[in-house]
């Protein structure tokens, strides 16, 4: 009750609550009980997790753990389990890898990282990173939403594919799973032909040798041949058996065109023999003698070589006086007569500047 002051006291404030939590816990005991499955564990069960969660609501974090739950670095004492790390509160590895997986509620933290959504999450991951090393401008930070579209419109386009192959090979192989009765046909067929065989695997007799087939197109006759491509060779050509011509896609001309061929060929051998025939024999080229300055030499010149050998003495001391001017007389006589002798010597000593060898003649 109110006192004087205004406040209630503390002996009905505790009155006034346990009142309300006695109707809560009937109102509940009644909602239990019209279930056709109430037992009382249950009830009793579903009652405690109730109050649980009601008084706990807001005041657990999700690395808190209830007083009532064993902490992990307590459910194996020993020195070399499992690693415990209290800055994270986190256990990768199962503390007990040996007791039976129906009879132990922690399994680690790795166990979490390869089930449920965080696997779904991690494959997304490396389809984003995938895709967007092909080509394709997705991320999974700036653009989550469109990732996972594309991660999902990606399985679909998969298991269509896988579908549509494995449908085109049962198409095409058959399905030997299947339930399809064969034909009474083959099941009975019986025959009186005998085939022999060899130590090898080889038929002897009693079936012809099948020839082994090319998979392109065999004994298709065009332009009216009656033999294919390559089947007439001459002269190191391939032709046409049927009209010997060795220009391909050519249209046949048949026995006709093989008589004007060698016919035209005889005259070809008729014509390059008449012209051998009349033709005469090339007179030899007369080889002409040069002089030592390139021009030629008449046939009736004769070079006197006491006359040669003087002009030579006169051309290097004419030579001389042009290194050294102090050797030059005075008194100079200038003859304008060359002999051949003088020609020659003067084309003999001059220099040939595109000689490669020319410091070394004199």
């Amino acid at each position: 009750m109110a006192t004087a002051s205004g406040t209630y006291s503390l002996s009905v404030l505790i009155s006034a609550i346990s009142t309300w939590l006695r109707l809560q816990s009937l109102k509940h005991q009644r909602k239990w009980k019209s279930d056709p499955n109430y037992t009382k564990s249950w009830y009793d069960r579903g009652a405690k997790t109730f109050h649980a969660d009601k008084y706990r609501k807001g005041a657990c974090e999700k690395n808190l753990r209830i007083r009532e739950d064993t902490a992990k670095y307590l459910l194996n004492l020993d020195v070399n389990s499992a690693h415990y790390d209290p800055k994270t509160r986190s256990m990768r590895e199962d503390p007990l890898p040996d007791t039976d997986p129906n009879e132990k509620f922690y399994t680690g933290d790795n166990h979490n990282r390869v089930s449920g959504q965080a696997l779904e999450f991690k494959q997304l991951n490396i389809h984003a990173w995938e895709a967007f090393e092909k080509g394709h401008d997705v991320h999974m930070q700036a653009a989550p939403s469109q990732a996972e579209l594309l991660y999902k419109s990606f399985k679909i386009n998969k298991e269509k594919l896988k579908s549509q192959t494995k449908d085109t090979i049962m198409e095409k192989y058959g399905n030997a799973a299947t339930e399809e009765v064969l034909p009474r046909e083959l099941l009975l067929g019986q025959s009186e032909r005998e085939v022999e065989y060899d130590r090898a695997g080889r038929i002897i007799r009693g079936q012809e040798t099948a020839l082994p087939k090319s998979k392109y197109e065999e004994d298709v006759y065009i332009n009216n041949h009656t033999s294919v491509w390559g089947s007439w060779w001459k002269d190191h050509q391939w032709g046409y058996k049927c009209c010997q011509q060795t220009v391909r896609n050519s249209y046949c001309t048949g026995a006709a065109g093989i008589e004007a061929a060698e016919a035209a060929a005889d005259l070809m051998k008729a014509n390059i023999a008449r012209k051998e025939a009349t033709e005469e024999a090339p007179a030899a080229a007369e080889e002409k003698r040069l002089a030592t300055w390139g021009s030629e030499v008449p046939d009736d010149l004769v070079l006197d070589q006491e006359k040669l050998a003087e002009a030579l003495k006169k051309e290097d001391e004419r030579r001389r006086e042009e290194r050294d001017e102090r050797k030059r007389k005075y008194n100079v006589k200038w003859n304008d007569e060359v002999t051949p002798e003088d020609m020659e010597a003067y084309r003999m000593k001059r220099v040939h500047h595109d000689d490669p060898m020319k410091d070394f003649l004199h």
